[in-house]
């Protein structure tokens, strides 16, 4: 990309991580992605050539490592790459903070469901195979039936059904999910509403918020609304 002509560091590090997708490359790989699919995975509206040549800008700027033969190849963060966590971490609390609108094109199932993998706490789910279905039900069927299968520690989700019987089912629409994983809303306030139905068995009933959880950023204060004047 064309330098800004600075010599601000502030301006330096912009040239190296404005480009579009870049930090979100960057973020993908703070969260465990280490191969090409998965980044890809973590954003599915960026082409493949897009990837490739964000990830060689990173590379030459010393903030990936390349591992593995063509077609094996893994990428992993540098300690450049790992400063920026922080970074990353704090532009996810101000975006929850201050940026609060969803519109249609911010709503996709496979992205959602895939962050919601990669952060579920597998300790508090039962030590033998677990899966819970989620039925999403303002999208296309295709696209709107999950089963995310906990066992051995491992997380998969799957948008065919995997064969093994179902502990629970969670139904609501695609955007109350996303609004319920962003922590917009509390597993309380979705159950109580009926905004989020759970089936399944009361004591299981019970451990679905617990098995799921919110994403990591659910957690950051929101301010308080403006009230106007009458």
């Amino acid at each position: 990309m064309t330098g800004y002509g600075q010599f601000c560091p502030v301006a330096k590090a912009m040239e190296v991580l404005d480009e579009r997708w870049t930090m979100l490359v960057v973020r993908e790989l703070l969260a465990g992605s280490t191969r090409f699919n998965e980044l890809r995975r973590g954003n599915p509206k960026m082409s493949p050539t897009l990837l490739s040549k964000r990830l060689r800008t990173l590379e030459r700027a010393g903030i990936v490592r390349r591992t593995g033969s063509e077609g094996h190849a893994r990428y992993h963060l540098t300690p450049a790459g790992e400063e920026l966590r922080p970074i990353v971490e704090a532009l996810g609390a101000w975006g929850t903070r201050w940026v609060g609108g969803l519109g249609d094109a911010d709503l996709d199932p496979h992205l959602l469901l895939w962050d919601m993998r990669r952060t579920i706490r597998v300790e508090a789910w039962p030590r033998e195979r677990t899966v819970v279905a989620v039925r999403l039900s303002d999208v296309a069927p295709r696209v709107g039936r999950w089963w995310i299968v906990v066992h051995d520690g491992q997380v998969d989700v799957c948008d065919y059904d995997p064969g093994f019987d179902t502990a629970a089912v969670v139904d609501t629409a695609l955007r109350t999910l996303t609004r319920l994983w962003r922590g917009d809303v509390s597993w309380a306030q979705a159950l109580r509403t009926g905004e989020v139905l759970v089936e399944g068995a009361a004591h299981v009933r019970r451990q679905v918020p617990l098995w799921l959880g919110q994403s990591v950023f659910a957690e950051v204060p929101r301010p308080e609304p403006v009230v106007t004047g009458a």
